[in-house]
């Protein structure tokens, strides 16, 4: 169930981001997915035969060494590389990625704006940050992740869509879109890119 609503429309926003920054050319890239779980994300990616070089990253060691094993049965040539570490310090130098993704993992974090730092830092000039997380701004999501989510899981926050906005406002991306998918799970999609060199005009979602 929670593949069908809740994980599978995210992975797809994020291809269509990644293809959206692409500009449909089979182009290098380095990615990287923060909070990568089991890897089912980056192994979608290797699947898709993209020339990416993919990097996943979770703070659980078990979902790390399950993740490794999805890599190297998805694409054993050039796997992708999985490190246990804290998204809020992330182990990489600045500017070392092209893409950088986060799906249903930031309600976890205690300090989201550290979280939203770090993912900046280590963008290149003119990459892209896709991040996904529980919308809770209408009722069914309000019922969904701020009643039902918040009992199972606990200590747990999804944040507002203008408190995200806010966060990405902050550690200096340009180009700023959010938009909500779903339904019966409703997600909020906020993209944002690292300046390349003049900032460029925010565009305000609908």
């Amino acid at each position: 169930m929670l593949n069908t609503f809740l994980f599978r429309p995210a992975y797809l926003a994020l291809l269509e981001e990644i293809a959206d920054w692409c500009g449909g050319e089979p182009k290098s890239f380095r990615l990287l997915d923060i909070g990568c779980g089991t890897g089912s994300f980056a192994a979608l990616v290797a699947s898709a035969d993209w020339p990416a070089r993919i990097t996943a990253l979770d703070f659980v060691a078990s979902m790390c060494r399950k993740a490794r094993d999805k890599a190297e049965r998805v694409r054993p040539q050039r796997p992708a590389d999985v490190v246990n570490a804290d998204s809020e310090h992330l182990p990489f130098a600045d500017a070392s990625f092209d893409v950088v993704t986060c799906s249903n993992s930031f309600h976890h974090y205690p300090h989201q704006d550290a979280v939203v730092a770090e993912m900046r830092r280590v963008l290149a000039p003119g990459g892209r940050l896709v991040l996904i997380d529980g919308f809770r701004d209408n009722a069914v999501g309000w019922f969904v992740f701020d009643v039902i989510i918040q009992r199972i899981e606990k200590n747990v926050h999804h944040a507002p869509w203008s408190l995200v906005r806010r966060l990405f406002e902050q550690a200096g991306f340009v180009n700023l879109r959010q938009r909500k998918i779903n339904l019966l799970m409703p997600l909020l999609v906020t993209v944002g890119e690292a300046p390349t060199e003049a900032p460029h005009a925010d565009r305000t979602p609908a």
